[in-house]
Parts: C-alpha cells; structure tokens; sequence
C-alpha cells in the first residue's frame, strides 16, 4: 500500500470520459504557484467563499502542496486556467474501534463549477478517486460532505454524528469534581507545538477521528491571517495536568451581539485526557460578561450536562451526520479494527462499483482481532449470516450504526440470531466522532 496519494497516477477512465465532453482532468502540478493559486481560487468559489487572502494564499501553498490535487479544465472558457472543477485527497490515518489506526482515503475540495454541472463530471472524479484509492490498495475512504444525498451515490455511509452545542451561561454552574491541573492562557504562535502533540494523542481517542495536517494549525490558530480581526479577537489556552503536562489546548473568540448578548464561540477543544475535558470546559464556562457559550461538531455523548447544576441550561442542536465512510477493501478494512467480542459472522457484501462484494467470514477472536476471509460460492459456511450493501457496511464499520437498526429499516437481511450477534460485535468502546471539516 501507497501512503503518498500524489505519487500515484492519473484515472485514465476519468481522462477519457471528461475528454468526450471537451474537457481536460488531469493532476496538478503543486510546484506550478500560479496554476495552483488557480486551482485554490476555483476551490473557494465552489464552496462560496470570497476570495483567498495573500496570508491564507500563502499558507495553503506551503502546507497542500504534497496532497494529491486534480482539477478538471475547460479550454474553451475565458481564464481557462482556473479549473471547473476540483478534488484534492491523500492517505491519512483514521482511528477506528479498538481503538487503533487504520489507513484511509481522504477526500477533500470536491467541487464542480455551476457553469459545468450535469455533464458528468463529478461521477467521473468522485469514482476515479476510488479506483485510485482501491489500486493503491487504501482499504476505504473518508470524506466530510456538505451534501447529504451526493454521496451515497459512490457508497458512502454517514457513520458518525456531531452536533452543535449551546450553553445559557446564566443559568449554569459547575457541579462536577473540580479538574486536576490548571489552564494558562498561551499565544497562539507559542502553542503550537503543544497543540501538535496534543491533538496526536486526542484523535486516537475515539473512532471517526483522523490524523491533523500540518495546514490544520495554522488555519485554527489565526496563524495564516496575522494582523486580522480574527487573529486579534481568538484567544488559545492550554490545560496542563497535575505533574504539568499539556494535555489539552482551545480556541475561541468572543462574539458581540449587543449590551446583553455576548457568545464565547469555542473554535477548537481538544482534549488528551477526561480530566483535560474537563478543566477546559470549566475554564470557558466560568467566563464573565458572557451570555452564552456555542461550539460546533461536537460528540454526541460530550458530557456537558454532567458537568453543570441544571442540565435544562444545555441544548444540543442541529445532530447531524459528519463524517462518511467507503469501504473499497472489505477483508482489509474489517481485519483493520477491533471487535467487542468473540464470535463468527458471515457477510454477504453487494457493492454496485465492484470493490467490496462478495462473502466473506469474519471470525473473531477473544481480545478483539479479527481474520477474514473470502469465500466462494461453494464454500458452505455455518456462521449467521448478514446480508447488506457497501454503503450499510460503512455505516456500521465505526460502531456509530447498530445492525439491528439498519436491519429494522429494511437495509441489513439477517435472522434474530445474527443481528444479536452483528450488534455486540461492531460496538464501539467510544461513540464515534469527527471534530472537525476536512
């Protein structure tokens, strides 16, 4: 297996059916500025954004340019050089359940401009994505969609949720058992790498989280707009431990909305340790002259309403899938993760795109590792039997999805047994959860 995406070569199939449509998919050359500054613009005018800064122009050149980044041309337009469409992906470590690492194919900046919809061109890169990922032997791939119906299409799966949570400030009190260590407040430039080392060991904490790039600090820290309001209106802080360990690190501005509404925005909480969760959820409940506290993309089971006197001052809003899941190498991928207990199941894979299907026994043994193996038609197998499609496979694969769920709704074919079983198998020791966009 390839983990550098940006060595592998182009779809041919992908080349062929945008050239029959008059246009031109090809990689870009990262070390070109001008066409990747190009390509970057055409980026941000897909997810409607305004034009990139010199700062954040800069940045994103630095710390992009070993991804994998395509784009799709149309010769015959003015500012040809600016593409119509883009993708940009590479090989990152996903945690999933056990918890452990498991290589994956991360899918990012996928864009088409209005001026070329519905000529096809989104298939084409979204499944030439696969065919690469796949050949390069990635046993799945990840992305975070903006849209919740495009996706599936190529058999994604959401298989986490986040939410957004809100905080009456003025209703709430601290009612948990104090944290152990304490927060300082640090500049943004000087925590950068603590929040490094950090966020290495906070994403392993839960399934669904994946690997920071080196971009990702930089952008959260304000270090790519120097000078800016935003820059000056973030504040970042860092939790140390009772032995003086940095084991947590946020970031947040405080968001004016008149004399009598001010929202301490959280922009990042990441979190090492639960005792680091909860010293900096202390530290930004306990603000003055705040009214209420917002963060984003938060897990589902976050335990902010154990942590205050009235649980009624916590609302958790907008729940919604995040991040979605491709299985492309079935064996691969289960032997990638951890079960919860021992046991022996057979799966019957249907996958229309031809990556993943077949059958294939899953046996597992006592501490959770797994050994699969492909069956053909003639092998007579004795373990319960699911049947599903790629995309219920992804779903479940995080544990964020029960079978018995999927198998209520008419997705998963099963008998009472095998589903009993599928359920206790693919559990999670931790509701999965991706904290951020990618």
């Amino acid at each position: 297996m390839t983990t550098d995406a940006s060595a592998l070569p182009v779809d041919q199939r992908a080349v062929d059916a945008l050239a029959a449509s008059g246009l031109r998919y090809g990689l870009l050359d990262t070390s070109d500025r001008a066409a990747f500054e190009a390509w970057f613009a055409a980026d941000a005018r897909g997810f409607a954004e305004s034009r990139i800064s010199e700062s954040v122009m800069a940045s994103n050149v630095e710390h992009l340019a070993v991804n994998r980044t395509t784009g799709v041309w149309d010769d015959s337009i003015p500012n040809a050089e600016v593409p119509v469409a883009t993708v940009n992906s590479w090989v990152t470590e996903l945690t999933v359940p056990g918890p452990v690492v498991a290589p994956a194919w991360a899918v990012s900046s996928v864009t088409v401009a209005p001026t070329h919809r519905r000529r096809g061109v989104a298939r084409a890169m979204m499944e030439a994505e696969l065919r690469v990922a796949h050949s390069a032997g990635v046993p799945m791939a990840i992305l975070t969609a903006s849209e919740a119906t495009l996706y599936s299409r190529y058999g994604y799966a959401p298989a986490t949720s986040a939410a957004s949570v809100e905080v009456d400030r003025r209703r709430v009190s601290w009612a948990a058992p104090a944290p152990s260590g304490r927060v300082h407040f640090v500049e943004a430039a000087d925590l950068l790498p603590d929040a490094i080392a950090i966020s290495e060991r906070a994403v392993r904490r839960s399934p669904g989280e994946v690997a920071r790039w080196a971009g990702f600090f930089p952008r959260y820290l304000a270090l790519n707009k120097p000078g800016s309001d935003v820059a000056r209106a973030l504040r970042t802080v860092r939790y140390d431990d009772v032995d003086g360990v940095a084991q947590g690190w946020a970031a947040y501005h405080i968001d004016e909305k008149g004399p009598e509404a001010r929202i301490l925005r959280v922009d990042v909480l990441e979190a090492a340790t639960d005792d680091a969760v909860r010293g900096l959820w202390r530290f930004l409940l306990e603000h003055d002259f705040v009214t209420s506290i917002h963060a984003d993309l938060r897990s589902i089971d976050e335990p902010l309403k154990w942590l205050v006197d009235d649980a009624r001052g916590v609302r958790w809003m907008h729940v919604s899938d995040h991040l979605w899941v491709r299985i492309l190498d079935t064996a691969a991928a289960l032997e990638a993760r951890r079960y919860e207990t021992p046991g022996a199941l057979e799966l019957v894979v249907d996958d229309p795109l031809g990556f993943a299907n077949g059958r294939f026994l899953l046996e597992v043994a006592a501490g959770g590792r797994a050994s699969v193996t492909a069956l053909d038609d003639e092998y007579e197998s004795t373990a319960p039997v699911l049947r599903l499609s790629v995309i219920d496979l992804g779903a479940i694969y995080l544990g964020g999805y029960r079978p018995s769920m999927l198998a209520a709704a008419g997705r998963i074919e099963a008998d009472d047994a095998a589903i009993r079983l599928a359920d206790r198998l693919f559990a999670a020791e931790r509701t999965p959860h991706l904290s951020i966009w990618f």
